[in-house]
């Protein structure tokens, strides 16, 4: 299977900068499987495709504010992306430009959002006047002296994906969560969930669909491009997740129920295929791509991905690579929004 089947073109004008003030006024295209048919809606319009005992899951990892930008004791600016703690206070890191040297140090001052900066002025002023020092101990790796790894991600901001061409700013730190966000860990946002309101989510459990909410963490494997041609070659970065007692009993009975599974997200798919072979709780490298056979997702809510990403692979797995691709090109001439800002496809 070859990297250049998973492919097409998309006007950058169409790539999503900003996210829609009204979460679920994206618009939403609607892939049957079964008919082949495309439909289009607004996202609040998925209401109209539950019923009564399906199952919702959701992602409910948390964004880190784990883009910090600093200065260079030599002069110029630095950028660091935080990939995972690691111990003490040391970090696997992006580390720009690329040419800051082994044992170089950076200072960093808050540079978050207003609302971050006055809560945290206090915890930052007396500690080494107010800045923190990182200092660069092996490739990609950054060690900080600071009072504690809450004071690091006290300066970041959101990391935006770089497809995003402009700095983060205080909206994103609301837009770039989704509204039931409640487990720290992620460098990215599981993007379908960020159409949901917390309205929609009550109106959805009043027509009887039952929700869990299950955690997959998200790391730098989500914009690890695929390099090698064939596609079979390519390793996925383990990613932690887990399935907690309550979720568990959830699709437990839904599937006693032959109830439909609804996954919001590659993340969500990932976690609950992961799940059907027996693991609760730990890491998953699982690359779904297509011939995978699906174990307990019957119906996928994702956005538009990028071509020849994991993530892409996944959607023509689910629904198939004509299907996935016809769909895309719909939604391109029809304008749609695309990537983690933009709108939304479900697949039934």
């Amino acid at each position: 299977m070859k990297l250049s089947d998973f492919d097409y073109t998309l006007p950058k004008e169409l790539i999503a900068q900003y996210p829609l003030k009204e979460r679920d006024t994206a618009r939403l295209l609607v892939l049957d499987r079964k008919n082949s048919t495309i439909e289009h809606y607004l996202f609040k319009n998925i209401i109209d495709y539950f019923q009564p005992a399906d199952l919702l899951v959701l992602n409910n990892t948390e964004v880190l504010p784990s883009r910090l930008i600093g200065s260079r004791v030599t002069g110029g600016k630095a950028e660091l992306l935080l990939l995972k703690a690691k111990s003490g206070l040391t970090f696997d890191a992006l580390i720009k430009p690329s040419r800051v040297k082994l044992k170089e140090r950076i200072i960093f001052t808050p540079l978050a959002t207003r609302d971050r900066q006055k809560k945290n002025k206090m915890s930052l002023t007396g500690f080494n006047g107010g800045k923190i020092y990182g200092e660069v101990t092996a490739k990609n790796e950054i060690t900080f002296k600071a009072l504690d790894k809450e004071t690091i991600y006290n300066l970041g901001v959101m990391p935006l994906p770089p497809y995003i061409k402009r700095d983060s700013e205080d909206l994103d730190s609301v837009y770039y969560q989704t509204v039931y966000a409640q487990e720290l860990g992620s460098i990215a946002s599981p993007t379908a969930g960020l159409h949901f309101t917390e309205e929609l989510i009550a109106e959805i459990k009043s027509r009887g669909v039952n929700i869990a909410y299950i955690t997959l963490h998200i790391s730098y494997s989500t914009f690890k491009p695929v390099k090698s041609e064939d596609i079979t070659e390519h390793k996925m970065e383990k990613e932690y997740f887990q399935v907690r007692e309550e979720a568990e009993n959830s699709i437990n009975q839904a599937r006693l129920k032959k109830a439909r599974i609804f996954a919001v997200g590659t993340t969500a798919c990932r976690a609950l295929e992961t799940y059907a072979s027996g693991l609760k709780e730990g890491y998953t490298d699982l690359f779904i791509y297509p011939g995978y056979k699906f174990k307990m997702t019957d119906c996928l809510l994702t956005n538009f991905h990028l071509p020849r990403t994991t993530l892409f692979m996944l959607a023509c797995a689910f629904a198939g690579e004509k299907l996935i691709k016809k769909a895309y090109q719909e939604a391109i001439d029809r304008k749609y929004r695309f990537y983690s800002y933009g709108d939304a496809m479900l697949i039934v």
